[in-house]
């Protein structure tokens, strides 16, 4: 299950450990499928000069998809909702505008309410939490080490991806 409802992605919870040798990594991955409840395709070794690396980092194209439609769905109706319950609050305590202007006022406030949900449903969609995790992966390639991503289900499941592989020697960058 998804920590993040307003996502269409099935992992939101992501993580990459970085090390200096393959070996490592390697059996930083194995034990990480053998110790958590993690499945293999959850746990994905990235080696330099890998191909289709940011597939390999970002492999649900078609839940980036749903995540542009279901982040601005649901927060814009949010944003028309607390528009409409703000304007309730307005009335109710008498502001003298909303008042004696109450389609305008309404209309205004909702409005407002739902280009703001949409602008929070836009920055949901750019998933600024993975820029860190996509340029810790490639920075460390483009050295010459090694990533072992984890694509968490939970952000309890990737706290303890991120315990073991900080455990085993590698150099961990989180999702949020």
């Amino acid at each position: 299950m998804s920590d993040l409802p307003v996502t269409g992605e099935v992992s939101n919870s992501k993580l990459v450990a970085v090390f200096a040798a393959a070996t490592a990594a390697r059996d930083a991955a194995a034990l990480a499928v053998a110790r958590l409840p993690l499945q293999p395709a959850q746990v994905r070794v990235i080696a330099p000069g890998a191909a289709d690396v940011g597939l390999q980092l970002e492999p649900e194209g078609g839940g980036i998809r749903r995540t542009l439609i279901v982040a601005h769905l649901w927060l814009g109706l949010a944003g028309i909702v607390a528009g409409a319950l703000l304007f309730v609050l307005l009335v109710v305590t008498g502001v003298p505008f909303v008042v004696s202007s109450p389609w305008a006022a309404g209309l205004a406030l909702v409005g407002f309410g739902a280009v703001a949900g949409l602008l929070l449903g836009g920055l949901v969609s750019l998933r600024p939490d993975h820029d860190p995790y996509i340029h810790a992966t490639r920075d460390a390639l483009a050295t010459g080490r090694t990533a072992v991503v984890v694509h968490a289900l939970s952000s309890a499941q990737r706290a303890q991806a991120a315990e073991l592989m900080a455990a085993q020697g590698g150099e961990v960058t989180q999702t949020l």
